[in-house]
């Protein structure tokens, strides 16, 4: 059944999805943030900045009136950096009905208010849970966009909208699976960044395979405690957004985490890094989000604390990964 859908972003994985829609003969328009690069876009019928392999269908239409992009959508997908969400719902938090639903694709947890993107849409908005869902999974834009076969989950505390969803964007290359634990979907698709820049740290530290297995392990592990604590189920971490998602962004040449940490590693300043970069490495933010929520449950997390004092406190790699194996000796526990 045709849908008309508003995709709000126009990086690499809104663009994606958008493309992905309209093949499925949806209505599908995408808001241009950056409205210089309207008309380039529109001439071309390509993303040249962020994805420019991946061809536009004739029904995907462009558009860089955002107000006119949410009256448009009946289903509005949010794929705006996870850390200017709330801005960008916020001018036009009095223009959504309640019959539409939101879709959100942004990987990442606010600083200082530590909500989770959901939970921000939901402030900003004053619209149901119910009718907010969060697409997360190890997947590359890179990828989905040459229609290699990829797998996500469709998460709400509805299940029901959840489903709804999953029929939305299913296609033959892109199968969703759906889960109404939308807390430890988020998290885990959040939480992974972090480990990926642990992970490329390493990389350019030039540890070995030894090292990036213990490090996903023991990783998983700190994701799975700070999630259970946080009210997610144990079980959601070893699903798509968990252990999917943590393996894919810590070992792919795609992942701008482990790009960041593999940076850092080789000695680099994030600063210098940062701002090369054309797309955003949401694991820097959600890096000060961790540690701040790992203070406030008080849920230990050894790992991700040494890449908050490599990030901002200056703290050498090598020394963080050597503080790191020379804990105290403890079991194996894997919660």
């Amino acid at each position: 059944m045709k849908q008309k859908i508003a995709v709000i972003g126009a990086g690499s994985w809104g663009t994606t999805l958008a493309i992905l829609l309209a093949e499925k003969s949806h209505d599908v328009v995408l808001w241009v943030f950056e409205k210089n690069e309207l008309p380039k876009l529109e001439k071309e019928r390509v993303n040249t900045k962020y994805l420019p392999e991946a061809k536009f269908p004739a029904n995907l239409e462009l558009t860089g009136n955002l107000q006119e992009a949410i009256s448009f959508g009946d289903y509005l997908v949010i794929s705006s950096p996870s850390h200017v969400v709330r801005t960008v719902c916020s001018q036009f938090s009095n223009q959504v009905k309640d019959s539409q639903f939101i879709i959100n694709v942004a990987k990442g947890i606010e600083n200082d208010t530590l909500k989770r993107m959901s939970e921000v849409i939901q402030d900003t908005l004053s619209i149901s849970p119910d009718r907010i869902t969060t697409l997360y999974g190890p997947s590359h834009a890179e990828e989905v966009s040459r229609k290699i076969a990829t797998a996500v989950v469709s998460a709400s505390s509805n299940i029901e909208t959840a489903r709804r969803i999953q029929e939305l964007f299913r296609a033959p290359y892109f199968r969703v699976y759906s889960s109404d634990d939308i807390i430890g979907v988020e998290l885990g698709g959040s939480l992974k960044n972090v480990i990926a820049i642990a992970a490329g740290i390493c990389d350019g530290a030039g540890f070995g395979d030894n090292t990036k297995a213990a490090l996903l392990t023991r990783g998983m592990v700190e994701m799975t405690r700070l999630g259970v604590t946080m009210g997610a189920r144990q079980e959601t971490f070893a699903g798509l957004s968990g252990i999917g998602d943590l393996i894919v962004t810590c070992l792919s040449k795609h992942s701008r985490n482990r790009h960041v940490g593999e940076q850092i590693g080789k000695g680099r300043k994030l600063e210098d890094i940062l701002n090369e970069m054309v797309m955003v490495a949401e694991g820097v933010k959600t890096t000060r989000s961790v540690y701040q929520l790992m203070k406030k449950f008080n849920v230990e997390m050894p790992i991700s604390e040494q890449v908050y004092k490599v990030l901002f406190e200056g703290k050498p790699a090598i020394k963080a990964v050597r503080d790191l194996m020379s804990r105290d000796p403890k079991g194996e526990k894997l919660g």
